[in-house]
């Protein structure tokens, strides 16, 4: 779990040691008060920062989903400076309303004339495999 702060160069301490834990331990994307569950007892300015830190350094990023809060998941190791290198959907499953980052081998191309796209999230909604 360190290792993934070593790479990033990030300090390690044990409340970020502690925070990549329990990004890890879901397979699925999680809201900032399911981190705050996770934690416990914990400051909240130092959450927020660390939240920050990472989501700055490629470490995690954020998913906004439209009329919900925001949910945070791993980024792919090559991320960086909040700059995301991997192609994906958020998948949100109407059953346990999960929301997962999948892998996709090809995005579809949009072309707007006289406009320059940096960035397209895509956003879908259906059943997942657990609750199919």
């Amino acid at each position: 779990m360190s290792e993934v702060l070593l790479k990033k160069e990030i300090r390690t301490t044990a409340f970020r040691k502690e925070l990549i834990a329990i990004f890890e331990k879901f397979s699925h994307a999680i809201s900032m008060r399911q981190i705050e569950e996770e934690l416990g007892k914990h400051d909240r300015i130092t959450l927020y920062r660390t939240m920050k830190l990472f989501t700055e350094n490629g470490v995690i990023h954020e998913i906004a989903i439209p009329q919900e809060e925001s949910k945070y998941a791993m980024c792919e190791e090559g991320c960086k400076d909040g700059v995301h290198h991997h192609q994906h959907v958020h998948f949100k499953c109407e059953v346990c309303e999960r929301v997962y980052c999948l892998e996709v081998d090809k995005t579809p191309e949009l072309s707007l004339p006289n406009f320059i796209i940096k960035n397209m999230e895509i956003n879908v909604n259906g059943v997942c495999d657990e609750c199919n």
